[in-house]
């Protein structure tokens, strides 16, 4: 019988590279969604704790992955970061504990934003102090110190994730924007500030280190994803007009400068290098030409 992993998220963006990875893997996805489930696929509402009982009384699951989250930093309802994030994945673990399930890895996604703009660190590792500067990254951080509080309970993992993007993620996204921008030949776009650097990583990748930190017998870390390269939005556009083979007039709008801008958001992924063997193996080249290619 296939070991059975409870993906919770499985309809975002994220989601659904997991699955897949776990389903190459050889392991039976139950993919928790918010509402509408499909085939392979419970719905629930993660702030509703009896909910979240019956899910799990239900599934009955071998792992858990928690992807699911409200992680638009835009996002108006600055209470809802701290209900899905927080109290959402306490649910999670409460509802475990009270059915006595016993988990053989139990990963839970939190947020390179929790680090803040840290000054004069090129590469974040995991020993940098936090310090958010906004709702989402302040919501995620609270959800790591509560997950912590059950680390005698349960094999558990938080992961850090930087950037990431890929083919099929949302335009509201800012690489998923540009990239669309030059697939429609357009002449301009309005972007905020692009001189701003991150790390970013390809998904397929992402997908690739939760499996690996899932299989391996690692609990009761926090463990950066991330490439270990930082790229400026400026160089991103450069790529994609040789990609694209044309140059697009970047117009910057001042209400698209966020306040408490992060400058550079750089990440050290040598922990997970050496927990799991596992190093990134796609360049940001082509993750760009795949969603050109994709949209």
């Amino acid at each position: 019988m296939k070991e059975k992993v409870l993906l919770t998220g499985m309809g975002g963006f994220t989601g659904k590279y997991v699955a897949e990875e776990l389903s190459a893997h050889g392991y039976q996805v139950v993919g928790l969604v918010y509402k509408n489930a499909a085939e392979n696929q419970v719905a629930c509402d993660l702030t509703d704790k009896s909910a979240v009982l019956e899910c799990l009384e239900q599934v009955q699951p071998d792992y858990v992955i928690h992807l699911a989250a409200l992680s638009f930093v835009g996002h108006d309802d600055q209470k809802a970061f701290y209900d899905v994030n927080v109290f959402g994945s306490l649910n999670i673990l409460e509802a475990a504990a009270e059915l006595g399930l016993i988990f053989k890895k139990v990963v839970f996604a939190s947020s390179a934003n929790i680090y803040g703009n840290p000054v004069g660190v090129e590469k974040i590792d995991e020993s940098v102090a936090p310090a958010p500067v906004n709702h989402y990254a302040m919501s995620k951080l609270a959800m790591e110190y509560m997950t912590q509080l059950w680390f005698d309970r349960f094999p558990l993992v938080i992961t850090r994730s930087f950037n990431y993007t890929g083919p099929g993620q949302a335009e509201h996204f800012l690489i998923p924007k540009i990239v669309s921008h030059f697939k429609q030949k357009s002449s301009d776009i309005e972007l905020g500030n692009i001189e701003v650097y991150r790390d970013f990583s390809d998904v397929r990748d992402i997908a690739k280190a939760y499996v690996r930190l899932l299989e391996l017998d690692v609990s009761s870390q926090v463990v950066n994803l991330c490439s270990g390269n930082v790229s400026s939005l400026s160089s991103i556009i450069e790529l994609m007009e040789r990609i694209a083979g044309y140059k697009i007039n970047v117009k910057v709008n001042p209400a698209f400068v966020r306040e408490n801008e992060i400058k550079t958001l750089g990440g050290d992924n040598r922990k997970l290098v050496s927990l799991t063997g596992f190093e990134p193996t796609i360049t940001i080249d082509k993750t760009l030409r795949d969603m050109y290619n994709a949209y």
